[in-house]
């Protein structure tokens, strides 16, 4: 195995540092890769094809060298090459159990990123994480979680934006533009289809290709066009029969030819079980040492010598990586260990948490609560000890480290426990309500015992309930109530309090069978660093609600394509194990096609619990005007939104295609969040990607002539009036391009 010494990092700072950088920025970066890679021995071009782990973790010894984090790719120092060091993930640097001494902001969670629907904030983020991991050595962070939610109990839902293309696609793009402004490499993940994580190792997904262009596929490839991420990662599951690390129709059918991707593809951490998948288009293989062989070392050098197929691959692979290398300019901006702004920092996660909490129920105008109150009864979630992380790979804590781990792990998974515990961070929403009502009598009761709960909530003017839906990765949820007796502390407190606030800290959706009796929800999602502060900015009005649902909320299982979690009863769960030899799970993703979320709520005729785009705020909005053009197929839309109310606050007008020569086919095509004054109003205009109107069809996208309705409005079912313009049939081609 090789590793990377203390002298070879040296070297490579050195070199980096007295490079020319005048000279090599007149030249592209794939110029670069290629005069780069020509110079290189076959031992140089392997080492870019072979990332090992940087941890101590499942019996793994990482290389000399390497910094705590998920992997190292060694450098060529002679030829300027710089090393990759790798961390993840999509929420800020991760804590890695303390190893490297100091934490990172935490973000919130990838869904409530999903419900600001605002790039430009999500962008920031990127930028923000992007900075932090430059600050602490890294120069490739595991980011940009792209998936589509179609299976709502999917453990990793917490770590990605939502259920739609459009929305995924662009807030994905954002974030990796913000990460690698830092001249960070970012990822997109996990391509394509990642729907669960019961059996994850060897799922087989069933899914035609029309119904995965026109969904998943789609959200990854917007999101490469508009973030230009230096590195794809292959995901675990098989997607029709292959291994997605394997297969040949992800990564070279389509995210080479046909999307032109210049990028590299790594696997995920012990995806990767043969050399032939070199062949297939993965360029690098990442965790190495959890594999059954360091196929891209010794092995695929030895069929390069004699295969003119691994030979051509070789040098692709190499200039893959090379040209991110140069595209991000890593090697003339090397990381290096620098003090980082957390307060600044911070400010920036509180924003997001701000902006993704989703009011999703308000009853008489129950908040905002007045800071005049009296008695307030704080009860359950842990809220006198910080706020929930989700767990696995993406789990980022300040430097203190977690205020609270609850032990959960069961036999042989215990070694993963600081992955994969339920945890909390050191934002405490009872310190924040305490200091948004100084005057008020607040008081905490855990919610072990409902009576106590209860008589808590009967002697208060307001009970906030918090209740908590933990996930992690490689652990689905066996279902979307709430665990450990909570919705019956919900019921309970709700009977002695009828002015009972809930607030939700999930992953994803829940069910609430007392919805009716509560006077208000709060979806809090995993608020983050400053998450406590800003649930009490929303409860007491220092900020107007303004997220919308990135998911749709079902009522129950049975509204789902599945309502059984595919392998619920059969799979053991595993962070990492790749099951019994000969393991199978099949999961039919044909049922949904690329009805995912809403789409499928539309085609059934089912009403959610909460539908996607769904939020109240503390004014009221108008959105009205809407006109639509149409040239040549370019459809754009312009309309009015307004704040009619009295407050100041910010709204998503929503666009969404909604039948198509009079049959159902609903897509959020078009949004716009506007931050307003109290009657005030924008004008907005937004152009319609005309792949969202079109079906895939004979490798290309479809447009067909006829009627294409639309309507605006605030959720995918609370829409206005329906307007209907006529479209002349056309196609594009694999790349998006108009086929004359």
């Amino acid at each position: 195995m090789k590793t990377l010494t203390a002298s070879g990092r040296l070297a490579a700072l050195l070199l980096a540092s007295c490079a020319s950088v005048p000279a090599a920025a007149q030249a592209s970066a794939e110029e670069r890769a290629a005069v780069t890679e020509a110079q290189m021995t076959d031992a140089e071009r392997t080492q870019l094809t072979l990332g090992y782990m940087s941890m101590e973790v499942a019996g793994v010894h990482p290389p000399e060298g390497a910094l705590p984090g998920a992997g190292i790719v060694p450098g060529v120092p002679r030829l300027n090459v710089p090393p990759l060091w790798e961390t993840d993930a999509s929420l800020g640097v991760v804590w890695v159990g303390g190893a490297r001494g100091n934490g990172g902001t935490q973000l919130p969670s990838g869904t409530a990123q999903g419900a600001t629907w605002n790039p430009e904030l999500i962008e920031a983020g990127g930028r923000m994480i992007g900075s932090e991991a430059h600050a602490k050595g890294y120069n490739v962070l595991l980011a940009g979680g792209i998936n589509l939610m179609r299976e709502a109990r999917n453990g990793r839902t917490f770590e990605y934006i939502g259920e739609d293309p459009l929305l995924s696609g662009v807030l994905g793009g954002a974030a990796v533009r913000g990460i690698q402004s830092n001249h960070i490499i970012s990822t997109v993940k996990h391509f394509a289809i990642n729907p669960q994580e019961t059996g994850r190792h060897y799922m087989n997904v069933e899914i035609d290709e029309a119904s995965l262009r026109e969904s998943d596929l789609l959200a990854f490839e917007i999101a490469i066009e508009q973030g230009n991420p230096g590195s794809v990662m292959c995901a675990y599951n098989r997607i029709n029969g292959p291994l997605s690390c394997d297969s040949h129709f992800l990564l070279t059918d389509v995210l080479r030819d046909d999307w032109g991707y210049q990028g590299f593809v790594m696997s995920d951490w012990g995806a990767v079980e043969g050399l032939d998948f070199a062949l297939a288009g993965l360029d690098q293989q990442s965790g190495a040492q959890l594999d059954e062989g360091l196929f891209m070392d010794v092995p695929l050098r030895e069929a390069a010598q004699s295969d003119p197929r691994y030979r051509t691959r070789l040098g692709e692979m190499a200039r893959r990586v090379l040209w991110a290398i140069y595209a991000n300019n890593l090697d003339t901006n090397l990381p290096e260990m620098t003090a980082v702004d957390s307060a600044a920092n911070s400010e920036v996660a509180l924003q997001v948490a701000q902006e993704g909490i989703v009011l999703l129920r308000n009853q008489a105008g129950s908040l905002p609560l007045s800071s005049a109150v009296n008695s307030i009864a704080v009860i359950g979630g842990n809220a006198d000890t910080g706020t929930m992380v989700g767990g696995g790979s993406s789990r980022v804590f300040s430097d203190e480290g977690p205020a609270a781990m609850v032990p959960m792990l069961r036999g042989g998974e215990a070694r993963f426990a600081n992955f994969m515990d339920p945890a909390f961070n050191r934002s405490v929403p009872l310190d924040a309500i305490r200091d948004a009502a100084p005057d008020a009598r607040v008081s905490y009761r855990d919610g072990r015992y409902l009576s106590e709960a209860a008589l808590a909530a009967s002697q208060a003017d307001v009970a906030i309930v918090f209740v908590n839906q933990f996930q992690t990765e490689g652990l689905d949820v066996p279902d979307l109530s709430l665990p450990q007796g909570q919705d019956a502390l919900v019921a309970a407190v709700a009977t002695a309090n009828p002015n009972t606030i809930v607030v939700i800290q999930s992953g994803g959706p829940v069910t609430m069978p007392w919805l009716d009796d509560v006077a208000a929800v709060v979806e809090a999602w995993y608020p983050g660093a400053r998450g406590g502060e800003a649930i009490a900015d929303v409860l007491f009005g220092a900020v107007n609600p303004s997220g919308h649902l990135p998911i749709t909320f079902p009522a129950s299982e049975a509204q789902l394509p599945r309502p059984e979690l595919p392998g619920a009863r059969t799979v053991t769960p595993s962070f990492l194990g790749r099951g019994e030899p000969g393991a199978t799970l099949d999961a039919d993703y044909a049922i949904e096609g690329s009805d995912v979320g809403y789409r499928w709520f539309a085609r059934q005729g089912l009403t959610p619990l909460f539908p996607f785009g769904h939020g109240l705020s503390y004014t009221t909005f108008s959105h009205d005007g809407l006109q639509l053009r149409n040239r040549r197929g370019e459809v754009t839309a312009s309309f009015a939104i307004a704040n009619t109310g009295d407050r100041e606050g910010a709204d998503v007008a929503q666009l969404y295609l909604t039948r198509v020569n009079g049959e159902t086919r609903q897509r959020l095509v078009g949004f716009a969040r506007r931050d307003l004054q109290p009657g005030e109003s924008a004008q907005v205009s937004v152009t319609v990607d005309p792949r969202l109107l079109a079906e895939w069809e004979n490798d290309g996208w479809q447009i067909a002539s006829g009627d294409y309705t639309f309507a605006l409005g605030a959720s995918a079912t609370d829409l206005g009036p329906e307007q209907t313009i006529r479209i002349n049939g056309f196609r594009l081609d694999s790349s998006g391009a108009r086929e004359r």
